[in-house]
């Protein structure tokens, strides 16, 4: 990736025309790139791995409940608990109800849920799956998909270097494509993904592991998975305003077309019920933002949300779930064709769960990007086929999008 470091005196319409640029607030940061033509592409990632089963309830599998009851939320037309009643997906899926206006998209047939998705690799490791998630190989990269897929884009005349406004651009986004990065005054601190990343690196090492352990816990990053209240709770309404002006600089006539967005928080092993909650709800309102910010131009964009894999289908001893595997995403958008789950649902019985303890998946999440890429951004089979090395087994789902 190639640097070029802005001053301060940099332009709105230089943010605007670049090729990629990023916001960052909090742990919420997005990206830009640009693209020709009026179709808008939005990659959102929750860090940390939504738990699925508890957003996306199959409410219909009669494994659910001995698996995860005290996760399991009434059923549609039930009388509704403290949360609410799950909202009906069509008669065997329940919608999370901090999900409403994800719930009007899917009526409006603007959404579709895609569950038991996973990519291909294996992996309960955050770090590692999320670079092999957003690298969209089997490896791991130093470039991710969405960068090589705007390679082979053609460059408008009026494309300019990028520029990153923030602490850093997500891999998804990187790549030869070149962007620029300018980091503002007081932002210097560390993002928490890179403690982490820093601290699972030298876990293993019997002077550095417990001092780094330690450190954290000094500094209050382990109440990240313990369920108390940290930093990082009270940065979860940055992500509704980051997707608000996410989509005014997409709405833009000259504006950039493609986003990265992100939002952390999900790793729920202790009480997850209440943890989940503020999170899904920021989620919730960060979509409506982009649907709302962008108006007309909702009729010619693709938001593809996803995260790095599942987890358990059991319920843990702190009422939290761990590291799984088949996991959940999203798919909204004016083009899209929604009103639909599309799941191969591989059931929860004991002999259909993945290695006994995890959804199975049935669906390769390269299958939902590349049909994307070729029926959204009409990339030629060959720029698809760069953008996702060595992925012959897993072809370009389609009728992703009306018409």
């Amino acid at each position: 990736m190639s640097l070029h470091p802005k001053g301060p005196h940099a332009t709105r319409r230089g943010l605007l025309l670049g090729l990629a640029a990023s916001l960052a607030l909090g742990r919420t940061r997005v990206a830009f790139a640009q693209l020709p033509g009026e179709r808008r592409l939005v990659v959102v990632i929750l860090r940390g791995a939504l738990d699925g089963l508890h957003a996306v309830q199959p409410y219909g599998d009669p494994a659910l409940a001995g698996l995860r009851a005290p996760l399991v939320l009434p059923e549609p037309g039930q009388e509704p608990g403290p949360e609410g009643a799950l909202l009906d997906l069509g008669g065997f899926f329940g919608l999370h109800p901090a999900l409403p206006a994800l719930h009007a998209m899917y009526a409006a047939n603007e959404a579709l849920v895609l569950h038991a998705v996973a990519g291909p690799y294996r992996s309960r490791s955050h770090f590692e799956a999320q670079d092999l998630l957003e690298g969209g190989a089997t490896e791991r990269l130093t470039s991710g998909w969405l960068n090589r897929a705007l390679a082979a884009v053609p460059n408008p005349a009026q494309a300019r270097a990028g520029l990153a406004i923030g602490t850093g651009v997500p891999l998804l986004l990187r790549g030869a494509t070149p962007i620029g990065a300018y980091a503002p005054p007081g932002l210097e601190r560390p993002a928490a993904d890179l403690i982490y990343r820093i601290a699972e690196l030298q876990a293993a090492d019997p002077l550095l592991g417990p001092v780094l352990a330690e450190g954290m816990r000094a500094r209050g990053f382990v109440a990240q998975t313990i369920g108390a209240p940290s930093p990082q709770d009270r940065d979860r309404n940055a992500f509704p305003r980051l997707a608000a002006a996410a989509a005014r600089l997409l709405a833009a006539a000259d504006g950039p077309r493609v986003a990265a967005m992100e939002l952390g928080g999900w790793d729920t092993h202790a009480g997850q019920r209440n943890r989940i909650l503020p999170l899904l709800r920021a989620l919730d309102d960060g979509l409506a933002a982009l649907r709302d910010g962008l108006g007309a131009h909702w009729a010619r964009t693709a938001v593809l949300v996803v995260t790095e894999f599942g987890r358990t289908a059991r319920v843990n001893g702190n009422l939290g779930t761990d590291h799984g595997t088949g996991g959940l995403a999203f798919l909204l958008g004016g083009g899209v064709a929604g009103g639909r789950v599309v799941a191969d649902w591989p059931g929860l019985t004991e002999g259909q769960l993945h290695e006994g303890r995890d959804l199975a998946p049935t669906l390769d999440l390269r299958r939902v990007a590349k049909g994307l890429m070729r029926d959204h951004l009409r990339l030629p089979e060959p720029a698809v086929a760069l953008a996702f090395p060595g992925s012959a087994e897993a072809p370009a789902l389609p009728g992703l999008l009306r018409g």
